[in-house]
């Protein structure tokens, strides 16, 4: 079968298309008939959801049974979402997690209005304009994502009039301080976020924080600790540790062991350092949009459910055709780290190599997830797309603009120039470009296979009405759920990340070699010959 012969059924087209309708007659449109499937493979498809217990694994996640079962925990990112009226009756626990939700969420109103109306100030008295986040991972790629997704939507830019926030991630020195060369100090206030507080990445970027306050703020009557205590905050599950770092107690916003890393972004994670530059109302919008999405999910029909059908075509493009990446191709400039942040939720999720049970797989689980905003890709990637590896793709576009402009005398407004590509792309890699294409449009023979494009290459296209808080909270969860759905599929728990663990022991052993010979001249011992030639090169230079 040829997509080229598919897409000319307009009954087969037809039955590939799921709808959702939402607050405010948005809409969201998923039209996945340029994928390698009929209306057969769909049935069959859904017929896996059912021999795997699809429904009884989905109502698990929901009613917080233990599906993290390496870690022994919960997957409830989605109570993050849920308002404090809803009735979580699935989870005999139900109430008093929301409750304890709401608390912290109330705790992060509270202090952010009090921040963002100048009534909690700087040690020097001056109001706080900036503030630098500092994490890594999750705690980093999940609020700069929205972060940006916001940026040009009116109500957000108008609520972050003349306020910034920067993302602090990388040990790299450089990243510190092209993050703080032009920071005032006296209008920075710094959350730090880390579960455990003992992430080694982020620890050490908090410590130079502090030194960079300190350094700067101290004065005869003010000490590090006033500094830190008025400059300095926390996203954590150690109060303790955050306490003995100097941080008030009642600074520290906390979340929950069933809350991971990659999916925290609605918790205090999230909700900290976007509620001071957006303020809390944006971010409840946000986490509306992704409850609503998570109602979707949880309710909808199979056939309707559109982070399952997305699942079952990553299962059916990667695990029965053999396709190992696919792209997330956004036509919107202000989702150009929706790719990153995607990248993480799935490939932390579903890159294993057990079932539940721990047996080998019999084959992959997991893609390799990339991405960029369109145009730009197409003047990057597409390329490869067109004429050389079958990448399946998922577009992304908007009917109205965050920030419309239409020029007199132009044929089209710059919004309809985007969406001339969102709509011609999928098209152009689904039927390609044939040998007798080319002949009628009179290209030279010499061309001919150079010119030629095969087509048959897969995507879905999703059109929403527009992207604000709300639509950026649907998205979020509609992606976070197509990887619970393939890790359902595969057998996998797509909750743990232990491969994310074994580079940092390793790192600790280095960390360990580079103190002792840079203190006492200790020669480089324990290391295999690759890694003892590059270290005992690199501590020869010297500098450092």
């Amino acid at each position: 079968m040829h997509l080229r012969n598919l897409c000319n059924d307009s009954a087969r087209c037809g039955g590939l298309i799921a709808h959702m309708v939402s607050v405010g007659q948005r809409r969201i449109i998923l039209d996945y008939s340029r994928q390698l499937v009929t209306g057969q493979t769909m049935e069959l498809l859904f017929d896996l959801a059912d021999s795997v217990g699809f429904t009884q694994k989905r109502a698990d996640m929901k009613s917080g049974i233990r599906i993290n079962t390496t870690e022994d925990r919960a997957v409830l990112h989605h109570v993050l979402r849920m308002p404090k009226e809803y009735l979580y009756r699935e989870n005999p626990e139900g109430a008093s997690l929301l409750k304890a939700v709401h608390q912290v969420r109330e705790q992060i109103r509270d202090f952010t209005d009090c921040v963002r109306s100048e009534l909690h100030m700087g040690v020097t008295g001056k109001p706080f304009k900036n503030v630098l986040s500092i994490g890594i991972g999750g705690s980093h790629l999940g609020p700069e994502f929205v972060y940006e997704a916001l940026r040009a939507d009116r109500s957000a830019a108008l609520a972050s009039e003349g306020r910034q926030v920067r993302f602090l991630a990388n040990v790299d020195p450089v990243d510190f301080y092209l993050c703080t060369k032009d920071l005032d100090p006296a209008e920075t206030l710094i959350v730090i976020v880390s579960k455990t507080f003992t992430t080694a990445e982020t620890m050490l970027n908090a410590r130079t924080a502090r030194d960079w306050l300190v350094s700067n703020l101290t004065r005869p009557h003010l000490g590090e600790g006033d500094v830190v205590a008025k400059h300095m905050v926390a996203v954590s599950c150690n109060t303790g540790r955050c306490v003995e770092f100097g941080i008030s107690a009642n600074r520290v916003f906390g979340f929950w062991d069933w809350v991971g890393g990659r999916y925290s972004v609605c918790s205090a994670v999230g909700l900290v350092p976007l509620s001071l530059h957006y303020s809390y109302e944006v971010m409840e919008q946000f986490l509306n949009g992704a409850h609503n999405m998570d109602e979707h999910f949880f309710n909808s029909p199979l056939r309707d459910n559109i982070p399952l059908i997305l699942g079952l075509l990553g299962v059916w493009n990667s695990t029965f055709l053999g396709y190992g990446v696919r792209a997330l191709l956004p036509y919107s400039q202000a989702l150009r780290r929706f790719p990153a942040h995607i990248q993480q939720v799935d490939m932390e999720s579903n890159g294993k190599r057990v079932t539940l049970d721990g047996l080998p797989l019999a084959h992959p689980s997991g893609e390799v997830n990339f991405g960029e905003p369109g145009t730009n890709g197409q003047h990057s990637f597409y390329q490869l797309m067109h004429q050389g590896r079958v990448i399946p793709a998922d577009f992304i576009g908007f009917m109205e603009s965050q920030h419309p402009m239409d020029l007199e005398g132009e044929a089209v407004s710059n919004h309809d120039e985007l969406m001339s590509n969102f709509f011609a792309q999928p098209d152009a890699l689904a039927y390609g470009k044939t040998i007798t294409d080319l002949i009628q449009e009179g290209v030279p023979e010499e061309l001919h296979q150079h010119m030629a494009f095969p087509g048959n290459r897969p995507s879905s296209s999703i059109l929403m009405t527009r992207l604000d808080a709300f639509a950026v909270g649907q998205l979020l969860a509609m992606y976070e759920h197509r990887t619970a759905v393939q890790g359902f599929i595969w057998g996998i728990n797509s909750w743990d990340q232990y491969g994310v663990e074994i580079g940092k022991v390793l790192a600790k052993q280095v960390r360990t070699q580079l103190r002792a010979t840079r203190k006492t001249g200790a020669s480089v011992q324990g290391f295999n010959g690759s890694t003892s030639s590059l270290l005992e090169a690199y501590l020869a230079h010297g500098k450092h």
